[in-house]
């Protein structure tokens, strides 16, 4: 099974969130997993502009790495979401990523997927973070998985980092069991109808101007 990793942080691979990343990603290969990394750092995913071509055509016209990256995202059965904590939410760079998956989310186009979310931070405020990572994963049309996230002890030091690898290891593990079984979580079922029916009227009320997203609602049956 396929999966992808991306990273948030402007440190790519050298900074603290890569670290708990990659005890996420060891669990994941571990169970079985064939994982692929990206960190956003060593490409390039411009903000959003509001041009609305996704909604009418299904592609965004902004040249640079965002097209090939979705594919990737579609053609995985699970994925990883990392970022440090910057002012109580996601860094720049992922929340470019987020504003760039308009088009996905409207169409909930990673339903059947599955997602774990990654934070690090300076000084507190984790829960929030992951929190909000999570309803990403959730407005994507995935199922998540949970999360796993800590303010720093130090430079490249977790407080209670035995554990917070364990728990780490053992999300990953989780995640490919999750995609591996089909699972479905009972808690986030009732969420995932009222999404769903809500983005459906809302290309429904649009259906003039925004073609493609239509079309892929009308193909769906919903």
């Amino acid at each position: 099974m396929k999966f992808l990793a991306i990273n948030g942080s402007p440190h790519g691979d050298r900074g603290n969130t890569a670290i708990l990343l990659d005890k996420v990603v060891d669990g994941l290969t571990a169970a079985g997993g064939s994982v692929e990394v990206v960190q956003l750092s060593k490409i390039t995913v411009n903000p959003c502009i509001g041009c609305d071509c996704c909604h009418k055509t299904g592609k965004c016209p902004i040249p640079d790495n965002f097209e090939a990256l979705k594919e990737q995202l579609l053609a995985c059965d699970g994925f990883i979401l990392a970022s440090p904590n910057y002012i109580m939410s996601v860094s720049a760079q992922m929340k470019a990523l987020f504003d760039r998956c308009c088009g996905l989310i409207h169409c909930l186009a990673m339903e059947g997927k599955y997602g774990v979310v990654v934070e690090s931070s300076g000084g507190g405020g984790d829960d929030q973070v992951l929190n909000y990572m999570e309803r990403v994963v959730g407005l994507l049309g995935a199922w998540s998985v949970g999360g796993v996230g800590s303010s720093m002890a130090g430079e490249r030091l977790f407080p209670n980092q035995d554990q917070l690898f364990a728990k780490a290891t053992a999300l990953g593990g989780e995640l490919y069991r999750a995609a591996l079984e089909k699972k479905e979580y009972a808690d986030q079922a009732g969420a995932k109808l009222a999404l769903a029916a809500y983005m459906r009227g809302l290309v429904d009320f649009m259906k003039d101007f925004w073609h493609y997203e239509y079309e892929y609602w009308q193909r769906l049956g919903k």
